[in-house]
C-alpha cells in the first residue's frame, strides 16, 4: 500500500521551482527541518526543486509565508516563490486579487495580480554601492552591491551568454568581503529597456534558471549606472522575462515593484520521500 501524505504544489516561478506546502491549518512539523527540505528539494530522489515554501497564517498580514533554500537553509525572501505564493494565494481564494500583503522575513509585502501576472513591491532599498566591493575581471565593464531581501552583486557585460556563472559566481558567492555571501547576477544589453541576467543563487549553490530579487537589485544597479531608464524588463535563463518597476523617492529610496510568471506545474501527495 502506497502511503499517502501531505498534498503539496510544484510550481514554477520564470524557471525558478519550489515545492509549495499549506499549512494554514496543518503545522508544517518535520518537512521545516534541514533533511526534509533537502530531500523535498532533491532531484532524482524528491520532488526537485530550489525551495521549499510553507503557506501560513499571518497576524499583520493576510498571507505569511516561509522559504526555505533547497540547502535546508532559512532566506529572508526569494522574489519568484513570493510571486508563486501571491499566485497559489489566489488560486486557493485566500486573498483578493486586486490587493493583499504577505508577510514575509523581509517584512510585509503588498501584492496584487496586474496585467495578468502576480507582481509584489519589495521594501524600499537605501543602500546602494554603485561600485564594488567586488573587482571586474577581463570584459567585466561594472560590479554593484546591495540588499534586496538578499544580498545580491550585480556585474555587467557584454554578453551573459559568455559568462562561466558556477566558475565566476562561486567565489564571489564565498567573498570573505561579504560576511552573509551573495547572489551573483551577470547581465548584458538585450534592446530598448531590455536585459538578459543568468544568477549563482546562493542556498542552492548552482546557478537557477530566474532569480526575482537577483532582477531587482540588478534593475536598481543599471538605472544607478545610467545604463537604464524606467522599468526595465530582464530576460532570465529559461526565457520568462521579470519585469522590475522602479520608484526613487526625495530621500533616494528605491521601491521597486517586481512582476513575473507563476505556474502550477503539478500538485501531488508526499509518500516516501522521507523514508
Amino acid at each position: 500500500m502506497i502511503p499517502q501524505g501531505r498534498a503539496f504544489y510544484k510550481m514554477s516561478g520564470s524557471g525558478n521551482d519550489f515545492v509549495m506546502i499549506d499549512a494554514r491549518a496543518e503545522p508544517p512539523g518535520e518537512l521545516e527541518g534541514s533533511d526534509a527540505v533537502r530531500a523535498l528539494s532533491a532531484h532524482g530522489t524528491g520532488i526537485g526543486a530550489d525551495g521549499v515554501v510553507f503557506l501560513e497564517r499571518s497576524s499583520t498580514a493576510d498571507l505569511g509565508i516561509r522559504y526555505f533554500n533547497s540547502d535546508g537553509s532559512l532566506a529572508s525572501l526569494c522574489g519568484n516563490a513570493t510571486l508563486c505564493s501571491a499566485r497559489l494565494a489566489v488560486e486557493l481564494g485566500i486573498v483578493d486579487p486586486a490587493g493583499f500583503r504577505i508577510e514575509t522575513g523581509a517584512g510585509v509585502l503588498p501584492a496584487r495580480i496586474r496585467d495578468g501576472l502576480p507582481e509584489v513591491d519589495l521594501a524600499a532599498i537605501a543602500e546602494v554601492s554603485a561600485d564594488g566591493p567586488i573587482e571586474t575581471q577581463g570584459s567585466e565593464q561594472r560590479s554593484g552591491y546591495l540588499v534586496a531581501g538578499v544580498p545580491h552583486v550585480t556585474i555587467l557585460v557584454p554578453d551573459v551568454g559568455e559568462v562561466d556563472v558556477v566558475g565566476r559566481g562561486r567565489p564571489i558567492r564565498l567573498d570573505p568581503r561579504l560576511p552573509h555571501g551573495a547572489n551573483a547576477n551577470f547581465v548584458s544589453p538585450d534592446g530598448p529597456g531590455r536585459w538578459r541576467i543568468r544568477t549563482y543563487e546562493r542556498g542552492v549553490e548552482a546557478e537557477t534558471l530566474a532569480c526575482g530579487t537577483g532582477a531587482v537589485a540588478s534593475a536598481i544597479l543599471l538605472t544607478a549606472w545610467g545604463e537604464a531608464r524606467g522599468d526595465a524588463e530582464l530576460v532570465t535563463k529559461s526565457g520568462r522575462p521579470l519585469r522590475v518597476r522602479l520608484r526613487q523617492d526625495a530621500e533616494g529610496r528605491w521601491h521597486p515593484s517586481l512582476s513575473g510568471h507563476a505556474a502550477v506545474v503539478f500538485t501531488g501527495k508526499l509518500s516516501e520521500v522521507l523514508t
